[in-house]
């Protein structure tokens, strides 16, 4: 979607909604209380968008959990999904495994086939019972055996775990609307072959080569909860030559959950993973604010931090601290933005003779911060 459809889509859908508003006899339609808050505001434009583009097909996916989502409006769906789960969102979703689990499942819909990826075993037990309530029959869905046998457009072993649950959803929708070359267990068409390997999506296991700094190798993952990092830092640490001893970069941050924890996991990971090396010989810790003269781009901010945390890098100084207690001889530095965190990368790529490898993680408006500097060229 460009940004003008963007905005037109978005005065459409906040114009109907004042002009319901008036409709019904209130007293102030261009009041905050005639709108929805952000995420059921923006399922209504999707929506809204979507019949108006004609749109055959949408992948929906859930704000936070399910059971109470304003997703929800979509009582009909042609099928569902449940990825892999993890602890995040505690405060609504509950800290154990089954308490999310419930309330993921409660995208299930009667007569509706539902996957789903393959879960502790406490988890698969609850989304087979909410399955059943719901009138429905759950299939959790093992790797696809062809997935070895083609690269990925999303890099990482994890990858295809989602890219199974992707086949089996898809396939499920098609067999609906009539087509006939479907994947099996064994088969997979040659038009999901290219999908799969041609898919793209920018910040998840993305990998691009510096446009100014020539040795300098992006590895770019929004990894944001325990479980993300650890796979984060697995996929990292796979395109790592355990003989290399040249540069590598760490830029994280992440604002607003247990940051200390994140790091602590990505690094414990990789020391794993690597053995005898050192993680990082650099580490980066920044906030999410994208450019030090203009600041955030909007539409890379986020309203759930604390400006305050933000303005005195609190939380950055923490994770320097942290990382310092791990890892003594890494070269640890906070900084205000991430056009500062690139350019100090880049600057570490100009004294090195051979390829530096930079993750960057922790965060998905970091990530976005990184993706747009990189491209803009403001670094």
């Amino acid at each position: 979607m460009t940004e003008e459809q963007f905005a037109k889509y978005f005065f459409e859908t906040w114009n109907r909604l004042e002009a319901a508003a008036k409709a019904a006899g209130h007293p102030d339609p261009s009041s905050k209380e005639t709108k929805p808050v952000y995420f059921r505001f923006l399922t209504l434009m999707a929506v809204h968008t979507y019949i108006s583009e004609g749109v055959d097909a949408a992948v929906i996916e859930c704000g936070i959990g399910g059971e109470f989502d304003s997703t929800n409006i979509l009582v009909k769906p042609s099928v569902t999904a449940v990825t892999s789960l993890g602890i995040d969102h505690v405060a609504m979703l509950g800290d154990t495994i089954d308490s999310i689990a419930w309330h993921k499942a409660g995208v299930f819909k009667p007569g509706v086939p539902a996957f789903s990826a393959p879960q502790p075993e406490e988890a698969v037990r609850v989304l087979h019972e909410r399955a059943a309530e719901r009138n429905t029959t759950l299939e959790v869905v093992n790797t696809h055996p062809e997935l070895e046998k083609i690269k990925l457009g999303l890099a990482a072993d994890f990858q295809k775990t989602n890219a199974s649950v992707a086949i089996a959803a898809a396939g499920a929708y098609l067999r609906q609307v009539g087509v006939e070359d479907l994947p099996t267990s064994t088969y997979l068409p040659s038009a999901f072959r290219a999908g799969l390997e041609q898919v793209h999506l920018g910040g998840r296991c993305e990998t691009r080569t510096d446009t100014v700094a020539q040795n300098l190798k992006w590895h770019i993952d929004g990894g944001h909860t325990l479980e993300s990092i650890e796979l984060a830092a697995r996929w990292f640490g796979s395109l790592i030559s355990t003989s290399s001893s040249s540069p590598r970069i760490l830029i994280f941050n992440q604002q607003t959950r247990d940051a200390s924890s994140l790091a602590l996991k990505l690094h414990s990971t990789l020391a794993q993973a690597l053995k005898e090396q050192k993680p990082f010989s650099h580490a980066f810790f920044c906030t999410n604010t994208t450019y030090a003269e203009s600041g955030f781009r909007p539409d890379l901010t986020s309203i759930n931090t604390n400006a305050s945390d933000v303005e005195t890098l609190s939380v950055q100084n923490a994770l320097a601290e942290t990382w310092k207690g791990v890892d003594g001889t890494c070269d640890v530095r906070v900084l205000r933005t991430v056009e500062e965190a690139v350019k100090a990368a880049r600057e570490v790529a100009g004294e090195a003779k051979e390829e530096v490898m930079v993750l960057a993680t922790g965060s998905l408006h970091l990530v976005g911060g990184v993706v747009e500097v990189l491209e803009g060229g403001n670094a």
